[in-house]
């Protein structure tokens, strides 16, 4: 079953990571993700993942009733968590699911610490109709 996982990361410490993060902590983190990424690929169960641009080349977008779009740069004001990334997964079971978000979450950060970041399951759906 396909799954998509979406990692969460704290816009403060997005806006923060590359003056606050050495760069030994940042290289262990993208061989990490590197290293996360090349043992799906192996196990036959990435489907897709990508990493995300930063929150300030975002852009929200929002239909009016006349249709015409309302276009603001950046997330709403007031969120705190932004989406960094995302992968598709093609896995078994929903537990191999969570274990593979499990792992996401705990991505290295600072000094090597987890971050524990959220990670959202996603199972693919089907059309109600």
């Amino acid at each position: 079953m396909k799954y998509m996982l979406l990692m969460h990361s704290n816009k403060q410490g997005w806006d923060d990571m590359p003056t606050t993060w050495s760069q030994e902590d940042l290289k262990v983190m993208v061989n990490f993700m590197r290293e996360f990424d090349q043992e799906l690929r192996e196990s036959g169960e990435l489907v897709e993942e990508r990493g995300l641009a930063g929150p300030d080349q975002m852009k929200t977008v929002r239909a009016q009733d006349d249709g015409e779009p309302i276009i603001t740069d950046g997330p709403f004001s007031e969120t705190k968590e932004v989406l960094a990334g995302y992968w598709v997964v093609d896995v078994a079971s929903e537990e191999r699911a969570v274990e593979l978000a499990l792992r996401i979450s705990r991505t290295p950060g600072p000094g090597g610490r987890p971050l524990n970041q959220v990670v959202e399951v996603h199972p693919e759906g089907e059309a109600p109709v």
